[in-house]
């Protein structure tokens, strides 16, 4: 008997946005290379903020804790712009 393999549901509407968290470090007067430094963060990690992709939440939790901040002020959630074609 084989398994079926279920694709994982994604939001459609909406994806994430750092946005916040840019300002955020600006307030604490910190950077990415900061949070990659002191955080151990890796490139790819911040290349998918970078990106608006989906980021472990325990990453994020570990960007709260450091900032000393909300989650709100890490990342929030957008509506999603229609590619052109």
């Amino acid at each position: 008997m084989a398994s079926e393999k279920r694709e994982r549901r994604k939001a459609k509407s909406i994806v994430p946005s750092y946005k916040p968290m840019e300002i955020t470090l600006i307030k604490r007067d910190k950077n990415r290379t900061d949070l990659k430094k002191d955080l151990g963060i890796s490139p790819s990690t911040l290349a998918k903020m970078s990106n608006g992709e989906y980021v472990a939440l325990d990453v994020i939790a570990l960007i709260c804790e450091y900032l000393e901040c909300s989650i709100s002020e890490v990342v929030e959630f957008i509506e999603k712009k229609e590619d052109a074609e």
